[in-house]
């Protein structure tokens, strides 16, 4: 397998340009104003950019339920994830299906301009079940189900400008950067790596063995939305850079800003970051234990055996799964329980809960679990948020 094509066989780009563009921004002036939130945002922008290609706009009624009851748009393509834009009851009976609206950031700046094909009611219960697997409100994607509107517009969007970004310029790409940048590497076989935590040597472990088997890594950090206590985007891409500088082959690893907001829906989550990583060009994604997992809800390798549920070849990229990984003072290595004999109280194991608390008390944890290049930055930004 070499050079993923985008999901659905072509990347959708709805930004416009020149002329259509210029209408457009005069046009979105005088018309109705629905605000997007900054999961919203976060999915308007991937939208346009072709990073959730197939999709060329917030979905529809048919999709939406189609997507929660068999993890696949209508026309058959494996999604797990529903798209969509919530509006409240009032805003909902005011709209008039094929009016167009503008949709707006916080500020009022007309980003784009959307037809609305359908209005319908937000199934909010369906959807923490279907896609959470709870309707706990101390999860936090059931969290963000009930705090939004109770009607949800679908219809095909056209950007006119981009959400405004300050952070991490040099390292948003879109798919069609990705890609070109694959190509002018010469590599045919990319793994995709998520994450929303720093690196630790764990993940650096699983890395390096995904790398041994492909040409590059890509390494792409999630940085929309997130929930309050994870660490910020900007600290730990500042961890990422560190590793990068004194870790990663130069010409074999790259890194860029996935800019998509966490669901934390676990298993059908993991799915979502694999197809949305084909659009961007890999060949193959990293799925470790938990991964997009939050709390107890989701089973330690639930986010592997969903990928049970598509026929070989239908996702179109190559989960790689990875054990739990870990330093053996026996092996005298990094290892895995696949390729570890050794008892585990042999293994340097630490629970996120107790780096952060060796962390806060500027303690370094052991450089069997972490660079300490990373560990100083991550003391730095702890010790700086008590102040």
């Amino acid at each position: 397998m070499s050079h993923s094509v985008p999901h659905g066989g072509k990347l959708i780009n709805r930004i416009l340009r020149g002329k259509d563009r210029e209408l457009a921004e005069l046009k979105a002036k005088d018309l109705k104003k629905i605000k997007l939130n900054k999961r919203e945002l976060s999915d308007l922008e991937m939208i346009a950019i072709g990073a959730l290609s197939p999709l060329e706009g917030f979905m529809c009624k048919d999709d939406y339920h189609s997507v929660m009851d068999t993890m696949r748009l209508t026309n058959g393509l494996p999604w797990t994830l529903p798209v969509t834009l919530a509006v409240d009851e009032q805003t909902a009976n005011s709209l008039s299906v094929k009016e167009e609206v503008a949709l707006v950031d916080d500020e009022g700046n007309e980003l784009a301009v959307m037809m609305v094909e359908e209005v319908f009611l937000h199934d909010k219960e369906k959807e923490a079940l279907q896609v959470y697997k709870t309707d706990s409100q101390e999860h936090p994607g059931v969290k963000y189900l009930y705090e939004i509107g109770t009607h949800l517009i679908g219809g095909k969007i056209d950007l006119i400008h981009r959400p405004k970004h300050e952070d991490f310029i040099q390292y948003r790409l879109d798919p069609i950067d990705t890609r070109k940048v694959f190509q002018e590497k010469g590599w045919k076989r990319v793994v995709g790596f998520q994450t929303r935590n720093p690196i630790h040597r764990a993940h650096e472990y699983i890395q390096k063995t995904a790398l041994e088997v492909v040409d590059g890594l890509m390494v792409h950090p999630l940085v929309g939305a997130t929930k309050g206590d994870d660490i910020s985007a900007e600290i730990r891409m500042r961890c990422y850079e560190a590793l990068f500088e004194n870790y990663y082959p130069k010409d074999r690893t790259f890194l860029a800003v996935f800019p998509a907001a966490m669901r934390y829906a676990g298993p059908r989550e993991a799915i979502w970051h694999a197809i949305c990583r084909k659009n961007y060009g890999c060949t193959h994604f990293i799925v470790g234990r938990d991964h997009a997992g939050v709390g107890n809800y989701y089973g330690t390798f639930d986010a592997q055996y969903i990928f049970d549920e598509f026929e070989d070849g239908e996702l179109g990229i190559m989960p790689l799964f990875f054990e739990h990984t870990f330093y053996c003072k026996r092996c005298t290595s990094m290892a895995s329980y696949k390729t570890c004999p050794h008892d585990s109280n042999e293994h340097i194991i630490l629970s996120g809960t107790k780096v952060r608390e060796m962390l806060r008390n500027g303690m370094t944890p052991p450089p069997e679990f972490s660079r300490p290049e990373v560990a100083k930055i991550l003391i730095e930004a702890m010790s700086a948020k008590k102040e």
